[in-house]
């Protein structure tokens, strides 16, 4: 039978195991420090716990839910990717970003991915299984410990990787709200945005949440037809509940929704789709609160789709910026080792240089 995971617990959960294991009630927060705020991942060197103490907690719950199977990293230095295995064997991907100022984790919420979005290896790989809370929490544990040995800090997380988060919403907000407790983990609310395909009902419970963590659609076309056939779920949502939803969640968080669109070269990069786009923003939406995240697509096995040409791109974003419209065009980070938007996959043959530091 395994083990428990120790992320899984919740810190009431925990006072229930020391009150049964007769144990003094402070001895939760001696825990939840060691866990979130140390770092620290094995129980042994968890030395303000007494040693037989220490060895039962060893005995009683898994600390490593997630084993590292290979990890790679980018020609640039700037992106790595762990491709881990769950206690099951399922395979779940997790990527670290380098930039100047901020280094940023990119977090996986399922294994594999049952939306099937036709550019997305994740969709194209098929579903494997959720994550509970304790696997997602521990994605961004693992990086904040690389970084901190290299004198950093992680300062922004996506929940952007495989799967899709508001199909495992009870998870998702669980791990969420493990990071952000400002007694532990201690992560800002608004350094964190979740990405959605455009499931409503998680999108109307995340607007009554009146959370601070920033939200994200997964937009990629402004008509129904189109979208239809890049992105299956808009058949059972379609774009006009869709948007009604975001015009929800605007007025009620009074917070900016960011729209992601992969530019798919003459699929949906035209300047006809961008004023549809602008269109719909215009009619649907009663403030123009979004920003559009425009991601030149990054090529995946099952999808003969190339990326937008740069002068497409450039068309495509100044009808969008005549219309008064936010936007910037993604950089490309680590296609090389298929760590980009839309590339995990859960395969070694992605990582094509592996690098074991």
């Amino acid at each position: 039978m395994p083990l428990p995971c120790i992320y899984d617990q919740s810190f009431a959960d925990m006072q229930s195991f020391l009150q049964e294991m007769k144990e003094p009630a402070f001895r939760a927060k001696q825990i939840w420090r060691n866990l979130y705020c140390v770092l620290e991942e094995d129980p042994r060197r968890m030395t303000d716990l007494p040693s037989a103490f220490r060895d039962e907690l060893g005995r009683k719950f898994d600390f490593h839910p997630l084993r590292l199977d290979v990890q790679a990293a980018s020609a640039d230095r700037k992106t790595r990717k762990f491709l881990f295995l769950l206690a099951d064997g399922s395979p779940v991907e997790t990527v670290l970003m380098l930039y100047d100022r901020r280094q940023t984790g990119c977090l996986s919420t399922q294994s594999g991915c049952g939306i099937g979005c036709r550019f997305c290896a994740t969709g194209q790989m098929g579903f494997r299984r959720s994550l509970t809370a304790g696997e997602i929490t521990a994605q961004a544990l693992y990086l904040a410990r690389i970084l901190r040995a290299e004198g950093k800090v992680l300062t922004n997380l996506v929940l952007m990787g495989m799967g899709e988060p508001f199909l495992n919403y009870d998870a998702t907000l669980a791990s969420i709200a493990r990071l952000t407790d400002p007694e532990g983990f201690g992560f800002g609310a608004r350094r964190i945005t979740v990405s959605t395909v455009g499931i409503l009902p998680g999108i109307e419970r995340f607007t009554r949440e009146h959370s601070q963590v920033n939200l994200a659609l997964s937009l990629h076309a402004a008509d129904d037809d189109l979208r239809d056939r890049l992105v299956p779920i808009n058949r059972t949502y379609p774009l006009a509940d869709l948007f009604q939803a975001c015009d929800g969640y605007i007025q009620q968080t009074n917070r900016r929704l960011s729209l992601e669109w992969a530019l798919i070269d003459g699929v949906n990069d035209s300047p006809a789709q961008a004023r549809r786009l602008a269109g719909r923003i215009r009619k649907s939406l009663s403030k123009p609160l979004v920003h559009i995240n425009l991601i030149p697509l990054n090529r995946t096995r099952k999808f003969d789709g190339a990326p937008s040409q740069t002068e497409r791109i450039a068309a495509f974003r100044a009808v969008l910026e005549e219309e008064g419209l936010a936007c910037t065009v993604r950089v490309p980070r680590g296609v090389d080792i298929a760590a980009g938007c839309g590339q995990l996959a859960g395969m070694k043959a992605d990582l094509a240089s592996v690098d074991q530091q």
